[in-house]
């Protein structure tokens, strides 16, 4: 009897031990696409905007923003195609060859040298080159202390060097967050001693509760901590320059994405890490679902800028946000006919 209540009692230990340790260990989350039905509910979208989808016209939602340096855009759309084609389509060329905005881009493979930049060029003798190799801290161009020096050191009277300049600049920059993620990210000079920090704009909306994070808790988990984390199962990565007009000036812009896909829809994340002026940076999430006889497309755009804030920022946060919409909705509506 005594064995038998001291076995009883052990086993009494060793059970209450394992769900200790069982209640420990980090939890294992499967990535689960929701159906267009559950994230329209999610959305709140009503019943006469989804009669408004349904006839193919673009319904908008609203995207909190963190503060007045954010801009905020929600979209849906229905689209002729499968999730997976809008997918392939975004892998492609990230959606530029359906912008009238874009004059050039390029893939960056992971395994990349600098001559991958090549086809990356200023027009020798116009203005922005002129302007860009004269340039002094401030909102012309988002450059750092650093960059500025750089350009200072290098620049010569012959406009074609602004090129070969800023190459250097964005090889420098990739090279930098790849290796750590946000925190490569050099801040922006504004003169004054001021300093604009896209990092910390990127953080806080890798952060925000947005499209997907309540369904793909580990893909957002090593979004955030990227890159000092392992990739979870079946995400792609890639990385893109480009070169293209924002407020009527071309800018170059680096972007990192993660695509996550199966045959229940598509999760699209990415982040302009690099914006050459107007705007900091941008995050942008995009889910296509499978739905009647094509996809649904939910997209969220977060845009960082300190020409919002200020006096009077309320109106240019109304304008602005406006302005971030308009852009998304124009290249979906685009993306839309590209199917029809």
């Amino acid at each position: 009897m005594f064995i038998h209540n001291n076995l009883t009692g052990l086993k009494s230990k060793l059970t209450w031990i394992l769900c200790l340790l069982i209640n420990l260990m980090p939890s294992i989350t499967l990535a689960e696409i929701p159906s267009p039905q559950a994230l329209l509910n999610q959305l709140r979208i009503s019943q006469k905007d989804i009669n408004y989808l349904n006839q193919g016209e673009v319904v908008l939602f609203d995207v909190d923003n963190s503060g007045e340096t954010e801009l905020t855009a929600g979209v849906i759309i229905y689209v002729l195609t499968t999730p997976a084609q809008i997918s392939l389509l975004i892998k492609k060329d990230g959606l530029a060859s359906l912008d009238p905005l874009t004059i050039s881009w390029g893939l960056i493979p992971t395994q990349a040298n600098s001559s991958i930049l090549n086809n990356f060029s200023i027009a020798s003798g116009n203005s922005e080159a002129k302007e860009f190799l004269n340039v002094t801290p401030g909102n012309q161009f988002n450059l750092s202390t650093q960059e500025f020096n750089l350009i200072r050191s290098n620049a010569s009277k012959q406009t074609d060097k602004a090129s070969e300049i800023y190459r250097q600049i964005l090889w420098q920059r990739w090279q930098s967050y790849r290796k750590s993620g946000l925190k490569g990210i050099a801040p922006y000079d504004r003169g004054n001693k001021t300093i604009i920090n896209p990092s910390a704009d990127l953080k806080i909306a890798s952060q925000a509760n947005d499209l997907g994070s309540d369904y793909f808790p580990d893909i957002f988990n090593a979004w955030r901590n990227y890159p000092n984390i392992t990739l979870p199962v079946g995400v792609e990565e890639s990385y893109t320059w480009s070169y293209r007009f924002v407020q009527d000036r071309p800018a170059a812009i680096l972007t990192h994405r993660f695509i996550y896909g199966n045959s229940n829809g598509e999760l699209i994340i990415a982040r302009q890490f690099y914006a050459g002026h107007s705007f900091n940076a941008n995050q942008l999430t995009i889910m296509c679902l499978p739905y009647k006889n094509g996809a649904l497309i939910f997209y969220t755009n977060r845009n960082f800028t300190d020409q919002v804030s200020g006096f009077g920022s309320s109106l240019k946060h109304l304008i602005g946000d406006n302005i971030a919409q308009k852009q998304v909705v124009d290249l979906l509506i685009t993306l839309q006919k590209q199917f029809k």
